[in-house]
């Protein structure tokens, strides 16, 4: 993957994720860029004077898209990283400043989905809300988000429902905590802004780390 600033356009390029031993590259790559006409800073975007609403609905989705991307880009350079350099790229990822935590997030939603069976019409979130689930599960929902065009809010509208005792029996279990309130503001905040109440985002954070501790087990056996 690579940046390219020549004639004011911004251009990315991406390259396919590293094969399976045994596979072929594409001679080709697809190529991403925003165009020409606004002028790209890494802390700005000027839009010159007079522009058409279709072409800044045309800019706009150009950065959409390419914003989606990283998240998948970002994922595959990791897992890439923890394949060809073991013991080193975690010292390599420090000196570029990136957040490793982070990045781990993207990495395992990136694992969880080969390049072949993500959708392209669907966000690298879309998938994000579906990866702790069995790969027969994540089909049949993002068909689904596909099918009727959900937003990734809907999906995950969806996914509690689903979840809920009236649509599935389930044992129930009680667990009572006694946490400071420091503490719980903090988790508030934080359910807030992915717009869950308090209860659906602990359990969202309890199987996105079950599932990374039981890879990380699988891993090292």
């Amino acid at each position: 993957m690579s940046n390219r600033n020549g004639g004011g356009n911004l251009v990315v390029e991406m390259a396919p994720s590293a094969p399976s031993r045994g596979a072929s590259i594409p001679g080709e790559v697809s190529r991403l860029s925003i165009d020409g006409t606004a002028a790209k800073r890494r802390t700005s975007l000027y839009i010159p004077q007079g522009m058409s609403i279709d072409a800044w609905r045309h800019l706009g989705r150009q950065i959409f898209i390419v914003t989606d991307a990283s998240g998948w880009w970002l994922g595959d350079w990791l897992i890439y990283g923890q394949a060809q350099y073991p013991g080193r790229y975690k010292r390599a990822i420090a000196e570029t400043s990136l957040d490793y935590q982070t990045l781990r997030n993207y990495a395992w939603v990136a694992r969880q989905f080969s390049p072949a069976r993500r959708r392209n019409k669907l966000s690298f979130q879309h998938h994000a809300e579906v990866a702790s689930l069995s790969e027969a599960e994540q089909d049949k929902w993002l068909d689904e988000a596909e099918r009727c065009s959900w937003s990734r809010n809907e999906l995950r509208r969806q996914l509690k429902a689903s979840r809920d005792p009236e649509h599935r029996t389930r044992e129930v279990i009680h667990i009572q905590m006694n946490v400071i309130a420091d503490q719980k503001r903090r988790w508030q905040e934080a359910a807030k802004s992915e717009e869950l109440d308090l209860l659906a985002w602990m359990f969202n954070i309890l199987d996105h780390a079950a599932s990374r501790a039981l890879e990380t087990r699988q891993g090292v056996a």
